[in-house]
């Protein structure tokens, strides 16, 4: 258990509790298990410094899926369940994070002024507030930094991309964050 792990753990147990419930514990993922990289993406969102509701965000981040993993762990008309789980602020960014149709969004960050947000559930596009901008890209970047850390192949596909968008972000991201990602990028062990 990281530092990180032992500061988060207590307070969320019962969040990893109902996370086992809907199975993220036995769902294979880089690294391990679904629940084993929430939890690794939580404990980079503490060590970086970000507030409690990115924390638990990052540790719910897949529960309606992602752009990039479709396996949801709780549907749509079940938002309220995790809003009264982990508040409504965390709840809304887990949606926001899930919602993102990274194809249309991920060219528009860090070159637009303000980025439109495509809602690939709705396809509404938005704008959400620059806070919500700034906790979306951390758990962005604590995902992907896990995930690259763990799969060499996707590192090596998608690695330098990630590593531009970031790049474009960084002001937005926690210093600990970019800083973390010029270490992999950097770092002897990048794929």
């Amino acid at each position: 258990m990281t530092s990180a792990d032992h500061r988060t753990a207590p307070a969320w147990s019962h969040v990893e509790e109902f996370l086992r419930a809907h199975e993220a514990d036995r769902i294979p993922h880089p690294g391990g298990t679904l629940l084993e990289h929430l939890a690794r993406v939580a404990a980079l969102l503490a060590d970086w410094g970000t507030d409690a509701a990115v924390q638990v965000a990052g540790l719910c981040h897949a529960a309606y899926g992602t752009d990039g993993f479709d396996g949801a762990l709780l549907a749509l008309d079940e938002r309220d369940a995790l809003a009264a789980l982990v508040g409504e602020r965390a709840e809304a960014l887990v949606y926001l994070y899930a919602s993102c149709g990274r194809a249309a969004v991920y060219p528009r960050l860090g070159r637009d002024d303000e980025p439109l947000f495509h809602d690939r559930f709705t396809g509404e596009d938005h704008t959400p507030p620059e806070e919500d901008l700034r906790a979306f890209l951390a758990i962005t970047a604590a995902n992907e930094l896990d995930v690259l850390r763990h799969n060499a192949e996707l590192a090596a596909r998608y690695g330098l991309g990630l590593y531009e968008l970031l790049s474009r972000t960084r002001e937005l991201l926690p210093a600990a964050g970019w800083q973390a990602w010029r270490a992999w990028q950097d770092g002897p062990t990048r794929a």
